[in-house]
C-alpha cells in the first residue's frame, strides 16, 4: 500500500508510519518541517507541506491507497488563550481543507481517508456509556472535534471511504499524556484529580495502531468509530498505576487547583467521557490489552497479573 500521514511526526503517526513500514508499505509523512530521510525506518519518506494547502504534495495522494489526517495542534501544549482556541481549531480544520483539495486534484482517488478525532467529541458526559451515535458537547473541545471531522467530509461525495477515530488518552511510555500522569507517582505525591469519578477512556498505543490499520484494511469501516479500550474512573487509574510502580495513590489534587493551573484546558483531565468501541468489535477488531492493569504493566516493563486484571 501507499499510505500518507499528515501529522506524522507526532506520537501516533510516527508508531503508525513505522508500523506501515515494517510490512513493507510505502509511507510518505507530510510535515511543516524538514525532515531528514535517515531519521525514518526504511520505507519512509518525507514530503513539505504547509499544514493549510496542497500546493506541492498533491500528485502524491493521485493514486495512494490511504490517506490518515492526523495533523492538529496539540491541546496540551498551553493554556486555552483566545488566541490558543483559534490556532487548536484552525490547524485542524486548514490541515482537512488541504486533504480535501488533494483528493480533488487525484485523477484516481484513494481508496479510503482516515480522518483522526477525540473522544472529547461528546463532551462532559458523567456515568453514560457513549456510542459513535450519542450526540456531541457544547463546549469548545467538543466544538473543535466537531469541525476537525467535517473537514475531511467532502472527500465521501467523491467516492472515497471515510472512517473517523475518536480517540482517547493513548498511553504511550515514550511521549505522550502517560509520562506526565506518572511524575507525581515517582516523587511519592500520586493520586485522583479532583472527585476522582470522572472516567477516562483510553487506548494502548499498540492498539491505537492496530484499530487504525485495522480500518485501513476493513473495506466495510465507514463512519465514526470509538477507539477506546475499557473505561475506568480516574481513582481507578491512580490506583492501578500506585500498585504497578509500588508508590502511594492517595494525595487527591483539588479541582480548584488544576483549574487555577491550567484553566479551560483543564476540563480535559477533570471531565471525562466513557466510551464504547463496540462498533468497532463488531466489525472483528480485537483488543490486546482490553484492561488497564494488563495495558500499563507492558508500557512500564512490569507482567500482568490476571488477578488484579479482573478487579480493575
Amino acid at each position: 500500500m501507499k499510505v500518507i500521514l499528515t501529522g506524522g511526526t507526532g506520537l501516533i503517526g510516527r508508531a503508525l508510519a513505522e508500523d506501515l513500514a515494517r510490512d513493507e508499505h510505502e509511507v510518505i509523512i507530510l510535515s511543516r518541517s524538514s525532515l531528514a530521510a535517515k531519521d525514518f525506518r526504511r520505507g519512509i519518506n518525507s514530503a513539505r507541506w504547509d499544514g493549510c494547502s496542497a500546493e506541492g504534495w498533491a500528485p502524491l495522494a493521485d493514486g495512494a491507497d490511504a490517506i490518515v489526517n492526523l495533523a492538529g495542534e496539540n491541546l496540551s501544549a498551553g493554556r486555552w488563550t483566545p488566541q490558543r482556541k483559534q490556532a487548536i481549531l484552525d490547524s485542524r480544520v486548514n490541515a482537512g481543507s488541504a486533504v480535501v483539495d488533494a483528493v480533488l486534484q487525484a485523477r484516481k482517488k484513494p481508496r479510503v481517508l482516515i480522518q483522526s478525532s477525540a473522544v472529547g467529541y461528546y463532551g462532559p458526559t458523567g456515568e453514560e456509556l457513549l456510542g459513535e451515535d450519542a450526540a456531541s458537547g457544547r463546549d469548545f473541545l467538543a466544538g473543535a472535534c466537531r469541525d476537525w471531522e467535517a473537514s475531511t467530509q467532502p472527500v465521501e461525495t467523491m467516492g472515497v471511504r471515510r472512517a473517523v477515530v475518536r480517540t482517547g488518552v493513548v498511553l504511550s511510555a515514550r511521549s505522550g499524556a502517560l509520562p506526565r500522569m506518572l511524575l507525581p507517582f515517582k516523587f511519592f505525591a500520586g493520586g485522583p484529580l479532583g472527585s476522582g469519578r470522572q472516567w477516562m477512556s483510553w487506548i494502548h498505543l499498540e492498539d491505537e495502531v492496530r484499530a487504525l490499520r485495522f480500518l485501513i484494511e476493513t473495506p466495510g469501516a465507514r463512519g465514526a468509530f470509538n477507539l477506546s479500550a475499557v473505561p475506568l474512573t480516574n481513582r481507578q487509574f491512580a490506583q492501578i498505576v500506585g500498585r504497578i510502580m509500588r508508590r502511594p495513590a492517595f494525595f487527591t489534587v483539588p479541582a480548584l487547583l488544576v483549574r487555577l493551573a491550567f484553566g479551560e484546558m483543564g476540563t480535559v483531565v477533570l471531565d471525562g467521557q466513557r466510551v464504547s468501541a463496540k462498533r468497532l468489535e463488531d466489525l472483528g477488531f480485537k483488543f490486546r490489552f482490553p484492561g488497564a492493569e494488563a495495558a500499563l504493566r507492558d508500557l512500564l516493563g512490569r507482567r500482568a497479573r490476571p488477578e488484579a486484571e479482573k478487579r480493575a
